[in-house]
């Protein structure tokens, strides 16, 4: 079973003229695997999946592993129903593992919450990770059907939590039986939750500085937590700025301000704005990026 640990990037999704530009992106995983990235997570929230075709999705995949060095590729799969999700994880069948959001718009019970994950799992001997992000979903997976789930299903194997609720996060960690990872799904939660037991993050960041990513969370792996304190003072305004609009708007005008892609979103996401554009170039600066 492949252990999930350290930083993991959640992918942007180039677009070029409106189409997928895979040339870009294998060009960006690579940049990732040079940084010294652990895990790679395309097809996310942060990839715009909503808005691919299955054609594009498989392409995205397929790119992602030809240029993954030998990284676990974990694809998002997750929708509102289990025949969408299964539907999902049949088309990108040849992943190492699989992301599943809770289900978005429905508000399930925790009871339903539970039956839905465990269904999904049960359609796939894969790992498969959880995310909880309430604020995209509006609905949270409390700690105990987490743990209930992680206790219960053999290939639920972490949980990606971005709920920010750090009480309910400490109850995992405290309750998690072994081998179950704990990834924070937000970046400005990681030097807090790593120091608490947390295996790693699932980063936006690491899309625009992988290297610094890369290094933050090993200073931490490594218990360095002195040195790992001045990197998260020195990367927290990347954290905050990367969110000053809906993600991945602001991420996707630092990787044009580098170079590395078009600042081109798909409705109904946009391009940044103007002064969004030049907060993330000062940000870039501030970091000896640009």
């Amino acid at each position: 079973m492949i252990q999930f640990k350290g930083c993991g990037t959640a992918l942007f999704t180039p677009f070029k003229n409106g189409k997928v530009d895979l040339d870009c992106f294998g060009r960006c995983v690579r940049r990732q695997v040079e940084g010294g990235i652990d895990f790679l997570i395309p097809l996310g929230t942060t990839g715009e999946t909503p808005t691919l075709s299955d054609e594009e999705k498989v392409a995205v995949y397929r790119c992602a592993r030809e240029n993954a060095g030998g990284l676990p590729v974990v694809v998002g799969v997750g929708t509102n129903s289990v025949a969408g999700t299964v539907a999902n994880i049949r088309l990108l069948h040849e992943a190492d593992a699989f992301l599943v959001v809770a289900p978005y718009y429905n508000k399930p019970p925790q009871r339903g919450m539970y039956e839905y994950f465990k269904a999904v799992a049960g359609e796939t001997d894969k790992p498969i990770i959880l995310y909880n992000v309430p604020g995209r979903t509006s609905s949270n997976i409390e700690a105990e059907t987490t743990l209930r789930l992680a206790t219960d299903v053999a290939n639920i194997v972490a949980v990606k939590e971005a709920s920010g609720k750090i009480p309910q996060i400490e109850e995992i960690l405290k309750g998690a039986p072994k081998g179950f990872a704990v990834l924070s799904g937000n970046d400005d939660d990681t030097f807090e939750l790593m120091k608490k037991g947390a295996a790693g993050v699932v980063s936006v960041a690491s899309n625009v500085a992988p290297k610094m990513m890369a290094d933050f969370t090993r200073a931490l792996q490594d218990s360095r937590y002195e040195e790992a304190a001045k990197m998260n003072e020195a990367l927290s305004p990347l954290f905050k700025n990367l969110f000053i609009e809906p993600n991945p708007i602001p991420g996707k005008a630092a990787m044009a301000l580098l170079g590395l892609m078009e600042n081109s979103l798909r409705l109904p996401l946009v391009s940044a704005l103007p002064e969004t554009e030049k907060i993330m170039a000062q940000t870039l600066k501030d970091l000896n990026l640009l």
